[in-house]
């Protein structure tokens, strides 16, 4: 799916990646807590096992998980994203409607399928913020994502004024899109290459509508069934408060997803996506019940890859050259072809 690049040379030097790293790092968590107005918080790197904070990611994938020999052998695991636990935080900190949270989230995901741009180790900006019942709309929602991709645009810029070489591509504005209607409009093409048509097309979209059956009963892609809301009706003919930002890959000429978000479940669509997933037992679990009894606040969130998006901004053709983790021999040996430099 993602082939390495003929002819492939890194614009920069591996100490100027480096240093570009910290620059986009600090630069573009300043954006997004200013637009988004996000207070930084301090994020735990495992959470106690049976209790339903941890992301399941897809509903199957399984987290890493080890005893606490101080604490009776009590099982915890390490985080795969920090979607509920979030959530408990901006209620337990009681955020007003307009206000959130992010913070820097390091997982490992053992099942991750590992390739040009997926890891064992997972870093990304996490970020949830308190919403009104009357803001549980696609429009609030896309607003929410015009202004994350302004920070996007402002990220690219502000390399483009260190790096030269490193020329703007993202386009001014973002499409928005639905996954239903991707469907409708290219019968005969996976996902993926749905995926590929239109990041090809437009630059940068927005495709709304992931996790739910679309109407030929398949799904552009997993979503667990306790965080994002991707069952409630829009009201103009689509499902799902969710989506994904994906743009255009020029190094890999492939669709590139940069970030996933949504507004959270009500405790109305948590009952109907645990029932269609055929997960009901969830309901007995901590933050289930919370959620269920109304006990937590409504919320909109996401995550934002940080080694995808110094990858993407730095014009790398490798996730590996923006961060350190193990790979297998096999891609390593590729990446040496290639010229590739793996951190």
């Amino acid at each position: 799916m993602y082939n390495m690049p003929a002819h492939y040379k890194s614009i920069l030097t591996a100490k100027e990646t480096e240093h570009a790293i910290v620059l986009i790092k600090n630069f573009f968590q300043t954006a997004l807590s200013t637009e988004l107005n996000l207070t930084r918080v301090t994020a735990p790197l495992f959470v106690q096992s049976g209790m339903g904070i941890n992301d399941d990611l897809n509903g199957v994938e399984k987290p890493v998980a080890f005893p606490v020999k101080e604490m009776g052998n009590m099982r915890v695991e390490i985080v795969q994203s920090l979607a509920k636990w979030k959530r408990l935080k901006v209620t337990e900190l009681g955020l007003k409607s307009g206000f959130g949270i992010y913070t820097d989230m390091n997982a490992i995901r053992p099942d991750e399928t590992l390739d040009a741009v997926h890891s064992l180790y997972v870093d990304q900006w996490d970020w949830e913020m308190a919403i009104d019942e009357g803001n549980r709309t696609v429009f609030y929602l896309h607003e929410i994502v015009k202004k994350i991709y302004r920070c996007l645009k402002r990220a690219e810029f502000y390399i483009y004024d260190y790096y030269p070489k490193i020329m703007p591509q993202l386009p001014e504005d973002i499409a928005i899109l639905f996954a239903d209607d991707l469907q409708k409009e290219y019968p005969t093409l996976s996902p993926y290459e749905r995926e590929k048509k239109v990041a090809k097309k437009y630059g940068a979209v927005f495709i709304t509508g992931i996790g739910g059956k679309m109407s030929d009963g398949a799904f552009h892609d997993g979503r667990a069934p306790d965080y994002d809301d991707w069952i409630t009706e829009t009201g103009d003919g689509h499902r799902g408060l969710n989506g994904d930002i994906v743009v255009w890959n020029d190094v890999l000429k492939s669709p590139f997803e940069l970030s996933s978000m949504g507004i959270r479940v009500s405790p109305e669509s948590l009952a109907l996506q645990l029932k269609e997933r055929k997960c009901t037992e969830r309901a007995k679990l901590l933050f289930h019940k919370k959620l269920l009894n109304n006990e937590l606040t409504q919320t909109l969130g996401g995550g934002i890859g940080q080694s995808r998006l110094c990858m993407y901004l730095l014009r790398k053709a490798h996730i590996g050259e923006t961060q350190v983790s193990i790979w297998p021999e096999e891609i390593i040996k590729d990446c040496q072809e290639a010229g590739i430099v793996l951190l």
